[in-house]
């Protein structure tokens, strides 16, 4: 029995399933360390409380 054929028709889907775990994992990664450097910016800009948007040079040129 030979079993190249069999394997040869395995070989691509084995790639693409290859390819979309390595886009999947970078994602998963880049989301991980955004979320972390949002959090560490959060916590070194601590909010004043004041929701309102902060002022210009350009809005007091009235």
């Amino acid at each position: 029995m030979n079993i190249w054929p069999y394997v040869a028709a395995l070989i691509p889907s084995a790639g693409v399933g290859f390819l979309f775990y390595l886009v999947i994992k970078n994602m998963i990664e880049g989301d991980r360390k955004e979320r972390l450097a949002h959090s560490q910016w959060e916590a070194a800009h601590p909010e004043n409380g004041d929701h309102s948007a902060p002022v210009t040079k350009d809005d007091n040129s009235s």
